[in-house]
């Protein structure tokens, strides 16, 4: 059964949970159109609210009133968003905020160290549970930093940069390969001080100026769109065109690959939305290639890789991903979900430390999926679904909501 149709995606992740947190700084009431409608941004959204920020549904768009933040009283519940802790620990602390974190299992269970070091070499005070949650933060006084970044991080430069909006002195920061850069791309967009020289970043404090108020519109989510071109990739005779989904180089990895093994990926019109580039995109089936990937590729398509093993077992020999052992510490062990049910599904797929190898093409079996309750492995499996000889069955659908509540509704819509 093909996949056919026009999709216009809420907007992206990454980019609603720093304009929700950016606008909670920024002079004056904003305004957000099309923000992601998943739990993960709602969290976000009720930790801010906590902190004293006003936040409607507004004019067909999300209203909020930028202000001060004060210390809430109760504790932040973080869900399984690893993007609000992490973001929201380093704007918080940068604002003098006395807080408590907490989260559902699956983030009290995921590295911390990566950002409480930094932000404690900036002078902030920070209790943890052994670097894991809970985790506690008391009013600091920050100093800017010269921070050398030993992995490639979105998270953790943004947390940075967060807490630096609220320093003594210039933040200056530096990364091994560039990760996504939404945040620096929103803070200039907004006014702040920051220059980016490749991989060297230089950030002003605010100090007793603020950023500008803003309306802005999301841009559609690059990575709820690759699950569509996925099953596109796999089903022969599909095409589908989204429209106004975002196009920054850091986050199309992915649809790189996809025309590199033979997709046919036709980026069309493009614009620019606060402060990001934004395009039409058409994907078409076209017979699959074989594919190695290593580190140097992993930061621009981290949350594709579940789709990219998919993919392999249906390309003409052998594939190879490696370098990525950041998905070990996802939402859960992904390497290890990834090869515990393509095998059960009948993949020829070896498991590494940092990746897999796969053979393909093979015809994939029915078979039970467990998701570990991870939005993406449910989702990804979902698409092997379409193709698999007999029933796949999840053992949790309902987590797809963390990303995309909708995700099964459009699913159905765009097969003929």
């Amino acid at each position: 059964m093909p996949i056919r149709g026009i999709l216009k995606l809420p907007g992206d992740k990454s980019i609603s949970h720093r304009l929700l947190m950016l606008a909670s700084i920024a002079k004056g009431e904003s305004l957000i159109y099309n923000i992601s409608t998943g739990d993960d941004v709602n969290t976000t959204r009720k930790c801010l609210e906590a902190c004293g920020i006003t936040i409607n549904n507004k004019e067909g768009g999300i209203h909020i009133k930028g202000g001060k933040l004060r210390s809430p009283k109760i504790g932040l519940n973080c869900g399984n968003s690893g993007t609000t802790l992490r973001l929201l620990i380093g704007l918080l602390i940068g604002k003098g905020i006395k807080a408590e974190f907490y989260g559902d299992e699956s983030l009290s269970n995921r590295p911390m160290k990566r950002i409480l070091l930094p932000l404690s070499k900036m002078g902030a005070l920070i209790k943890s549970n052994k670097n894991k949650l809970p985790i506690s933060i008391i009013k600091s006084q920050l100093n800017g930093i010269n921070y050398r970044s030993p992995l490639s991080s979105g998270q953790l430069k943004s947390s940075i940069l967060l807490a630096g909006l609220g320093a003594n002195g210039m933040t200056l920061l530096n990364e091994p390969i560039k990760s996504r850069d939404h945040t620096e791309n929103l803070l200039k967009f907004l006014g702040a001080n920051l220059t980016v020289d490749g991989l060297n970043l230089r950030l002003k404090p605010l100090l007793n100026s603020s950023l500008r108020r803003f309306n802005a519109i999301v841009p559609g989510d690059p990575s709820t769109a690759s699950f569509f071109a996925t099953a596109v990739a796999l089903i022969p005779n599909s095409k589908i065109t989204f429209k106004g989904i975002l196009y920054n180089h850091t986050r199309i990895g992915f649809f790189n690959l996809l025309k590199k093994i033979g997709v046919g990926v036709d980026w069309l019109s493009h614009w620019e939305e606060s402060g990001e580039l934004v395009r039409d995109l058409k994907i078409y089936y076209k017979k699959l290639k074989p594919f190695i990937i290593t580190s140097d590729l992993i930061p621009s398509l981290i949350d594709e890789i579940p789709l990219l093993a998919l993919l392999a077992t249906q390309a003409e020999g052998r594939s190879e991903i490696s370098g990525a052992s950041e998905l070990r510490v996802k939402e859960c062990d992904r390497i290890k979900a990834i090869c515990f049910n393509l095998q059960n599904m009948g993949a020829d797929i070896i498991e590494k430390d940092d990746g897999f190898i796969i053979k393909g093409p093979t015809k994939l079996k029915g078979t039970n999926i467990k998701t570990f309750d991870d939005h993406r492995i449910a989702m990804t499996f979902s698409i092997a679904a379409k193709i698999a000889l007999k029933k796949v069955v999840l053992d949790n659908y309902d987590c797809v909501s963390i990303s995309y509540p909708d995700f099964y509704n459009v699913l159905r819509k765009v097969l003929i």
